[in-house]
């Protein structure tokens, strides 16, 4: 088993044990339409403000999306500016949605 963990974290890094922190971009009225599980909202243009009460630490994975990718590419450039380093714009919510029924069946 430790070896195991070794190589996964020589393949993938630090984070591949940490589970990445998924944030909805969108307005408060698309995350009540439909999310993807496990999906924290903090609009876009709350995130700088937001980010601190769901406990980010500042290198955890976070993924982020919203409609079509540009605000979640907004949010992106935020977090990075704050210090977060390991952070992903995700893309689409429907594209990603989709991948997310997939993986479950």
């Amino acid at each position: 088993m430790k070896k195991l963990l070794v190589v996964l974290l020589l393949l993938c890094g630090p984070t591949a044990l940490a589970e990445s922190l998924w944030i909805d971009v969108r307005t408060a009225e698309e995350y009540r339409a439909g999310h993807l599980e496990g999906a924290v909202h903090i609009p876009f243009d709350e995130i700088e403000q937001k980010i601190t009460a769901i406990g980010a630490d500042k290198t955890q994975d976070i993924q982020l999306y919203c409609r079509s990718g540009r605000r979640s590419g907004i949010a992106l450039e935020t977090l990075r500016r704050m210090g977060y380093n390991n952070v992903t714009n995700a893309g689409a919510y429907e594209q990603l949605k989709q991948k997310q029924v997939q993986s479950n069946e």
